[in-house]
């Protein structure tokens, strides 16, 4: 499902993607995805995604999925004419994203105020740790640290064990997708007012914000939020359970009919009538009692038999999966959520599908990650008019990493 007109909502928007890491890159993925131009800019070594995760044929299987879509360029921003360069490629962008620390940008000539002169309408979408402003602003900070911070980590794990983490960069992506959110706002304000402007996302708000109930309960109550384990306070039943054959599946069934619909395939449906579960806030008062009636249900049969059984009752419930689960099952695949993307060096990968889902302007993986520099020659040439001697120049002092041989972008596009 391929938009062949447009190619995708963002086509025509071009973007210029500084930093590296996770944050940053994953916003411009999202744009990617979309249509926009995306140019990444890298160092000669490489971003620092590439020597995270796994590798297969020596190829780093991160910067296959998270710099998919993107033209890839390397530019050294320590020298003169590498800021020239990038200063000349944001006056002709729509969209700069940096993740660097605070100041840094300014500090290399890079500004919002020095590269919005010539470009009125750029946006910047900055993502750091703590914020452009504020005591913390030249605070070193990853995903995990601003999770620490913002509460999030507190919450995390069970209750009788130190906070646990995700593994995954969950804070980072969050973030990655304030940015791509804020950066097109402020692409439709642009359109009434024809001015850019700054998008200031951190690592440690975005996580705060996924605390969001919490905050008022505290400030009325002076509740304190604790870890729970796998259950949502307040919210009963919620929580994840084990199946004869030591699988997990988790069930929620907080709403008064959907509860009563739960007792039925459970063949208890007095329990819908019990006054101590037969509303919300009782079941809530009463969830240790009740988890235990339903732990002892679920323990007498095969997760199969449970999930076919909720199901057929209209229950919300679903096994916990690993990765390998995701690839067996048909659902994903219907949903083109395992996308087989042609590859240079592996031939095939599998990467995560787009996401969401339009229904006229879809957006589509049209390639893996590209090398180091791969792009650099055709997108000085193409965007900045340079000629095979210059960009041999440049090459030659090191300015840029070029690839000798530019392969063309894979034509066929997936979705």
């Amino acid at each position: 499902m391929t938009d062949k007109k447009s190619g995708g909502p963002l086509a025509g928007v071009r973007v210029l993607e500084l930093g590296s890491s996770v944050a940053g890159p994953f916003c411009g993925r999202l744009l990617a995805d979309f249509g926009a131009e995306v140019i990444k800019v890298e160092v000669a070594e490489g971003d620092a995604v590439r020597s995270m995760g796994k590798r297969a044929s020596g190829k780093s299987l991160y910067a296959a999925s998270i710099f998919r879509n993107k033209r890839m360029i390397s530019v050294d921003l320590k020298s003169d004419e590498g800021r020239s360069i990038v200063a000349r490629l944001a006056e002709r962008s729509d969209i700069v994203i940096e993740n660097f620390r605070p100041g840094t940008m300014e500090r290399l000539g890079l500004g919002y105020d020095t590269l919005s002169r010539s470009n009125p309408g750029l946006v910047m979408i900055r993502i750091s740790g703590f914020g452009q402003t504020g005591p913390y602003a030249q605070r070193a900070g990853y995903g995990a640290i601003g999770e620490a911070l913002s509460g999030l980590r507190y919450l995390t794990g069970d209750p009788d064990r130190a906070p646990a983490r995700i593994a995954a960069s969950v804070t980072d992506e969050v973030t990655g997708l304030y940015g791509a959110l804020g950066g097109m706002m402020a692409l439709f304000a642009r359109s009434r007012t024809g001015r850019g402007q700054v998008v200031d996302a951190t690592l440690y708000e975005s996580a705060f914000s996924l605390i969001e109930p919490h905050v008022p309960t505290y400030d009325q109550l002076g509740v304190i939020a604790e870890r729970a384990g796998a259950r949502l306070p307040d919210s009963a039943p919620n929580n994840t359970y084990v199946t004869r054959d030591e699988r997990h599946i988790h069930i929620t069934a907080m709403g008064d009919a959907v509860f009563a619909r739960l007792a039925t395939a459970m063949g208890q449906s007095e329990l819908a009538d019990d006054d101590r579960y037969r509303t919300q806030l009782a079941r809530s008062a009463n969830e240790e009692v009740l988890d235990d009636i339903i732990a002892g249900w679920v323990r007498t049969h095969a997760l199969d038999d449970v999930v076919a059984a909720l199901n057929e009752g209209g229950v919300p419930s679903a096994p916990i999966y690993s990765v390998a689960d995701i690839f067996k099952d048909a659902h994903f695949e219907a949903r083109d959520m395992l996308l087989r993307v042609p590859d240079d060096t592996l031939g095939t990968v599998v990467l995560a599908g787009v996401v969401p889902k339009l229904s006229d302007t879809p957006g589509a993986v049209r390639h893996t990650g590209h090398g180091v520099g791969e792009d650099t020659a055709d997108v000085l040439a193409e965007i900045l008019g340079l000629g095979a001697a210059e960009i041999a120049e440049l090459k030659r002092d090191r300015i840029i990493v070029a690839s000798p041989t530019t392969p063309s972008i894979i034509e066929k596009e997936v979705s």
